[in-house]
């Protein structure tokens, strides 16, 4: 099995015991997306046929989107795409994105805690979030601090989707993001990770 093998999020909390909430999500709008990102996010959605499929959304629009989030944090977190993850059997394969801290081994290894999770998927958020669902339970568990707040995200390139992972309660949001207001997909990532991180012990 792995983390496409749950196709929906019902599935996901129903076997790991998890309870299930809908909130509105929202952050004050300090941080704004910089003007390189606009204008390269406003030229890849006009010149790239990027719903072509999930590879071309990941590379196209939500590459861009992340590594720009994370050079706010670089000194503290590395950004992977595609790389393996397993906790068990069960829980296991290839996240789209995910951002963790820094390991101390270097930059070819994975660090903990993971923070945030994001996958691309073309429309079907059904089993987008049965898929990030999973990978944020099996990071919470590799992370063995629960207390600690993950983010996920699923999107299709124009539509964002989040939640979070605390304890045993994941939280959706109610409220979704268009890239059109790519300002807010960004604060609230930024504004995410500020808060989780002043958690951290400095480095």
């Amino acid at each position: 099995m792995a983390f496409t093998s749950f196709t929906n999020l019902a599935s996901v909390v129903k076997k790991y015991k998890l309870l299930y909430r809908e909130n509105v999500c929202e952050f004050d709008l300090l941080h704004q997306a910089p003007a390189s990102l606009h204008e390269e996010i406003t030229l890849n959605r006009l010149e790239i046929p990027y719903q072509n499929s999930e590879i071309a959304i990941g590379e196209t629009i939500l590459f861009p989107i992340l590594k720009a989030v994370w050079l706010e944090f670089k000194d503290f977190l590395t950004l992977w795409s595609h790389t393996a993850l397993e906790l068990d059997d069960i829980l296991t394969g290839y996240p789209d994105y995910l951002l963790a801290s820094k390991s101390d081994q270097g930059k070819i290894i994975l660090g903990t805690p993971f923070l945030a999770v994001v996958e691309a998927k073309k429309d079907d958020f059904t089993a987008g979030w049965g898929q990030c669902a999973a990978e944020m339970y099996a990071i919470q568990q590799l992370n063995k601090k629960t207390d600690l707040e993950i983010l996920g995200m699923v999107s299709n390139g124009d539509y964002w989707q989040f939640a979070f992972l605390k304890e045993n309660i994941f939280k959706k949001c109610k409220n979704n993001y268009t890239i059109d207001n790519l300002d807010s997909i960004y604060n609230f990532m930024v504004s995410h990770l500020k808060n989780v991180l002043k958690e951290f012990p400095k480095k």
